[in-house]
């Protein structure tokens, strides 16, 4: 019998919302069901006034820093990569930064502009990517990767300013204890308030009729339409990737557009169920989109495009999720891909140690976009 143990004397909660319902059906959802699910009413998904704002040529990278508006909020910030000298059009890859309760930068935790690496993004870096840019690395490698700022992160955060006096008062305390190692005070005290703020934003979106999933969704199909767009990629050969709260996001991306040809999740699966003890306070909004949990699972998002290629990294160590649940998440799957007679466009990895996406992960993923995207 499952304890649920950060609800206390409330653990029979669980029971009492189960009596108007199921909680994560074992029933098989569709791309539809999750985009309705995730319905926000931002508009067309093409982006808006789009400019160039810088071009670079740098460690066999040729570079541009792109803009645009979403229609509401800051402009968007964006790197775009591909191999020095590169011509022709290039397979593509929407490249998602992580969530990591690191908000002040979103692009440059996992891509490198024309200064190369932010300071503050060092130790971040060290401790989750092997201390590499992998984006460039792939840009390296043959690709056309876009990298941009998100809803709440880098060009795209809230200003400090503006929250409430709370979350400020209380910024330094709490952004001494997220892990981010021995940087800059001043980005530690906008973690720590961006950290409180975060509750604040999603019920906004609540009240507003949707969901920081949702949002976050929309802003990716638009990085994706942007990237579809250009004249130096090949549209027919899509790809997004990213870690933690970026894999989250590819798998939100998967489920809401019909443009990629493959994902990759990579430390961000497992189903819901086992996260209801110890699993759910780590974890970002976005991973709890309102009134999903009567729709399906966790795992159904990443896995409704079936037959379109799926990889999953997890390590078995990861302190965000339990093996259970991992484990439980990779069979939930593999049900949507034989359903599609497709077994062999889903691939699971499973590593040992802590949550990461270090260079074997990265060297594994970008030798799978090889084999899919060809």
């Amino acid at each position: 019998m499952p304890t649920y143990a950060d609800l206390d004397v409330y653990a029979d909660l669980v029971d009492a919302a189960r009596a108007s319902g199921p909680l994560f059906p074992e029933t098989f959802v569709t791309p539809a069901t999750v985009r309705e699910a995730l319905h926000f009413t931002g508009g067309s998904d093409e982006p808006l006034d789009v400019a160039t704002v810088t071009r670079w040529s740098k460690d066999g990278v040729d570079g541009e820093e792109i803009s645009w508006s979403v229609g509401y909020g800051p402009q968007t910030r964006a790197f775009f990569l591909k191999p020095a000298g590169a011509t022709g059009r290039l397979p593509g890859i929407v490249a998602l930064c992580d969530h990591g309760h690191y908000k002040f930068y979103g692009k440059e935790k996992i891509a490198d502009g024309p200064d190369g690496p932010v300071d503050p993004v060092g130790p971040f870096r060290d401790g989750y990517y092997s201390g590499r840019a992998f984006a460039n690395d792939y840009a390296r490698a043959g690709y056309a990767v876009l990298v941009h700022d998100t809803f709440l992160f880098g060009s795209r955060k809230f200003p400090l300013e503006a929250m409430p006096e709370l979350d400020r008062t209380l910024a330094d305390t709490v952004g001494a204890t997220l892990g981010h190692g021995a940087i800059d005070p001043e980005v530690l005290r906008y973690h720590g308030a961006a950290y409180l703020h975060e509750h604040i934003v999603a019920k906004y979106c609540d009240l507003l009729g949707t969901s920081l999933a949702a949002i976050t969704a929309h802003e990716d199909r638009i990085a994706l339409e942007y990237l579809a767009s250009r004249n130096d990629v090949d549209a027919n050969r899509l790809a997004s990737i990213g870690f933690s709260g970026g894999g989250l996001r590819s798998a939100l991306l998967g489920a809401t557009s019909d443009r990629l040809g493959a994902r990759v999740v990579a430390g961000m699966m497992s189903t819901y169920e086992p996260l209801l003890s110890r699993h759910v306070i780590p974890h970002t909004w976005m991973l709890f989109p309102a009134g999903w949990s009567r729709h399906g699972d966790y795992p159904d998002i990443a896995a409704c495009p079936a037959p379109r290629p799926l990889l999953i990294q997890s390590a078995l160590g990861d302190q965000m999720f339990t093996e259970a649940g991992i484990r439980a998440a990779d069979a939930r799957i593999r049900l949507y891909y034989d359903r599609a007679d497709a077994a062999g466009a889903y691939r699971a990895r499973f590593y040992d140690g802590p949550h990461r996406f270090d260079q074997e992960m990265q060297d594994d993923a970008l030798a799978w976009l090889g084999e899919t995207l060809g």
